[in-house]
């Protein structure tokens, strides 16, 4: 029996044994793999004791959102090796790895890379950490810088300097960080390097001829990138003999493996099996498996000071890895480093399923989800027309908005999102403040009067920068001016007698965050043709009249609608939702008043009539008295249903509502 098992195993093998690789050697067909067990191999066997702290180089890319990060990204993979390059098209977008960065063609995750260049006689190792672009993955960038020495700035040669050019310039200034500018995109036929790279002296303060003019897509000028890499930006400084000091700066969630941390050595040798601490929660873990990301993940001998790579020790909760974090050998204390700012969620929405059934399922999908951003805060909340849900805050929009498609994408989740709002800081007269970030919870007229609990609302603010030409720049003084924006000055960006003669114009504003989480951004787009660049950082809070908005269908409250809105905006904010409203709600067996209220006063109104059967059409004959005694009856009926009728709005109206 198990002679024959196997000479029917062996027939099947031969039999398909042509469209498998050739051996590597004689012609056993038990090594047909071994061509691809020898390149593992090969991957695998890196010593890493053999990259001291003098050929190691850590670098980031940093640059306005669309200039070109992760194409520069792939071309150095390429060049070094880490990548093969395909015959046929381009490597695009290796480091971005979820399905939304390559639907969108934006980076919403920073992904670590290392790579090995060799350069007179020696063999150096590059970590790079590819970072987001847009403003609401700010924090990411940040946490990113922290475990490099240099940065490539780029610019888009024809776009020029944007607004979060300047922003993370800055971050990458603060932290001590060498800058290589880099000029991307020279390809283009709409292209000006000579004119973006006198903008970005007059910007930065850079030496034009310290810019290096490359083209990512066809991997022009990038060998001159990585020479510069290796010759400008200064190795990290540690010690192996020092005690262990490691740098948490990033952590992902492995459904078997756990948190898996990225780490960045300070000192010190970390190797598989030892035991380690946390300087922040004091808890000990053991070493099960470490490495680099070449790209994927590539498990080493150890880990030594000034290289970068992925550690799993048994961490089962996500909250245990805090970003920011120091890691010493037990018994061996060390000085904590300093952290980071933990993230400050900026906007905040309900989150609900559309089947009310499916609350559990999609609780858990969050969690799941929100192992891998650790950015999102989730707290439970109950709405009496949605049902259970989630209140989860943001530090933006477009974060949101990626977050929503993500539950889509890997969990098939239906959802219905309520209106972004922002927090609200409120000060009671007995001298606490709350911080509220639901309509729900936030204080009645009422309560702001003489002998109530609260005494002022403050809400926060940012300062903006618009980068514009000067062509739109009244346009969006108008657009600035029209969301309550203060404090509005301007500089010109561009040098003066620049070839092309249409400026730009770099404006700073103070904007409250209510104004720009809803279509600020749209606006400012469209006002400027698509011009226009914009970047804002958090200002604090200032004292303003906020008024909370309730909707009324006959005469009962929507909690899930409910706004908070500035006392100016109050009528026309209340006029446009009353509309939507009257085209979204379904027409009942009676009328139905649709009003929007600030307290106990009404602003908005509209009148869903009712759908009405002709009680008279079997009537033919008899008094005209025996018709109106029918239509009365009728009437009467509609008044009681009215009187004591519940209007429960579909979950597909809230939909069409809350997607407009």
């Amino acid at each position: 029996m198990l002679q024959s098992w196997r000479q029917a195993c062996l027939k099947v093998f031969k039999r398909h044994q042509t469209f498998l690789p050739q051996p590597c050697h004689g012609g056993s067909w038990r090594t047909f793999f071994c061509s691809a067990v020898s390149l593992a191999a090969q991957k695998r066997d890196i010593r890493m004791k053999d990259y001291p702290c003098e050929v190691i180089r850590n670098f980031s890319i940093i640059a306005h959102i669309d200039h070109g990060k992760s194409t520069l990204a792939d071309r150095l993979l390429e060049l070094t090796g880490t990548i093969t390059k395909q015959e046929k098209g381009l490597n695009q977008q290796v480091l971005d790895k979820l399905k939304v960065e390559r639907e969108r063609g934006i980076t919403v995750k920073a992904q670590t890379a290392s790579m090995f260049h060799d350069k007179n006689g020696a063999r150096y190792l590059l970590n790079l950490i590819d970072t987001p672009g847009h403003v609401d993955f700010s924090w990411e960038v940040a946490r990113s810088l922290a475990a490099c020495q240099g940065a490539l700035l780029l610019v888009d040669a024809s776009q020029g300097v944007q607004a979060q050019s300047i922003s993370v310039f800055h971050v990458a200034k603060e932290k001590g960080l060498t800058i290589i500018p880099v000029l991307n995109k020279i390809d283009l036929p709409a292209a000006q390097p000579e004119v973006v790279a006198q903008q970005m002296q007059s910007t930065f303060g850079i030496d034009p001829s310290d810019v290096i003019k490359v083209s990512a897509k066809t991997g022009k000028g990038v060998e001159q990138v990585l020479h510069a890499i290796i010759e400008r930006i200064p190795p990290p400084v540690g010690d192996p003999a020092d005690p262990l000091k490691a740098f948490l700066f990033d952590s992902s969630y492995d459904r078997y493996r756990g948190v898996i941390s990225l780490m960045s050595i300070q000192s010190g040798v970390l190797r598989k099996g030892d035991k380690i601490a946390s300087c922040f929660t004091r808890k000990k873990y053991e070493v099960t498996e470490l490495g680099i990301m070449h790209p994927e993940e590539v498990p080493t001998d150890c880990l030594r000071p000034g290289q970068v790579g992925f550690v799993a020790c048994s961490m089962k909760e996500s909250s245990e890895a805090h970003i920011g974090d120091t890691f010493h050998r037990v018994g061996h204390p060390v000085d904590p480093m300093p952290g980071f700012k933990p993230a400050k969620a900026m906007v905040y929405a309900g989150v609900y399923p559309v089947d009310s059934s499916d609350f559990l399922k999609l609780e858990e999908s969050i969690k799941r989800l929100s192992l891998t951003d650790r950015s999102v805060e989730v707290t439970r909340e109950t709405s009496s027309a949605l049902g259970q849900g989630c209140r989860l805050g943001f530090l933006g929009t477009l974060h949101m908005d990626v977050f929503r498609q993500r539950l889509e994408d890997e969990y098939n989740a239906d959802v219905i999102i309520t209106a972004p709002t922002v927090p609200y800081k409120v000060l009671h007269r007995d001298g606490k403040t709350s911080i509220v970030s639901n309509p729900t919870d936030f204080p009645e007229p009422a309560d702001f009067a003489s002998g109530g609990r609260a005494k002022a609302v403050q809400e926060p603010i940012v300062k903006a920068s618009i980068i514009v030409p000067e062509k739109y720049f009244s346009a969006m003084m108008e657009l600035v001016f029209e969301h309550r924006g203060t404090d509005l000055d301007w500089q010109p960006l561009d040098v003066a007698g620049e070839a092309s003669g249409d400026g730009r114009v770099l404006m700073h504003a103070i904007l409250p965050l209510a104004e720009i989480v809803t279509d600020f951004f749209d606006k400012l787009k469209s006002r400027s043709s698509g011009f226009a660049s914009f970047d804002y950082e958090d200002a604090g809070y200032q004292t303003s009249d906020m008024r909370k908005m309730t909707f009324l269908l006959n005469g009962k409250p929507v909690d899930a609608l409910a706004l908070i809105v500035h006392a100016d905006k109050a009528d026309a904010i209340g006029r446009q939702w009353v509309e939507k409203l009257f085209k979204v709600i379904p027409r009942q067996l009676f009328e139905i008043p649709i009003q929007a209220a600030l307290g106990g006063k009404i602003i908005a109104r509209r009148t869903l009539s009712a759908m009405r059967a002709d009680v008279t059409a079997g009537l033919y004959g008899g008094h005209y008295e025996r018709k109106l005694r029918h239509l009365q009856n009728q009437k009467e009926s509609k008044r009681k249903m009215k009187r004591v009728g519940r209007v429960d709005l579909p979950q597909e109206a809230f939909f069409d509502l809350l997607s407009k």
